[in-house]
């Protein structure tokens, strides 16, 4: 990310990496249906060189998770046709889309929400509005380191800063 004045105001650009060959080839999979958080979320992922894939209801998001298999999926909970739980519950439960991680992002996270967040079978979540460093971090975790730190028993990526 590189910040500059433009008119007199801090501006934030995203820089797109050159080939960095840790994003190469990789996919993340927003399943969002609030059309400005999909353009930010999309538009932030993209600028790391990740290829992103976009689905604004959780039926589409299971077609294009099977379809595709990507190396990470960003769940939104409220969904029009079902919720994101719901959603990330069928895919831990299937054999082919279990082993995607899940982050789960909500604007109306409450602490009484975590255990059935958790007992969806995310790998983890994060509270909108979202802080861009974080969310950054959170998906080269999952998505570039996840497979060296995932916990093979279960199925969970260790970090300090990922609400599980």
């Amino acid at each position: 990310m590189t910040e500059g004045r433009a008119g007199g105001r801090l501006a934030t650009l995203l820089v797109k990496p050159e080939r960095d060959p840790a994003t190469a080839g990789k996919c993340v999979l927003i399943v969002e249906d609030n059309p400005l958080n999909m353009k930010l979320f999309s538009a932030v992922v993209e600028a790391q060189g990740y290829h992103v894939l976009q689905a604004t209801n959780g039926s589409q998001g299971l077609y294009l998770a099977h379809l595709e298999h990507p190396d990470l999926i960003m769940m939104d909970v409220q969904l029009p046709d079902m919720s994101g739980l719901e959603v990330t519950h069928s895919l831990k439960a299937d054999n082919y889309t279990r082993d995607i991680p899940i982050i789960v992002t909500t604007a109306h996270w409450l602490r009484g929400d975590e255990e059935e967040i958790r007992a969806s079978g995310c790998d983890g979540f994060i509270a909108k509005p979202i802080a861009i460093a974080e969310f950054l971090e959170l998906i080269e975790l999952f998505v570039t380191r996840g497979a060296a730190h995932r916990d093979t028993s279960t199925g969970q990526v260790e970090s300090d800063r990922i609400r599980r």
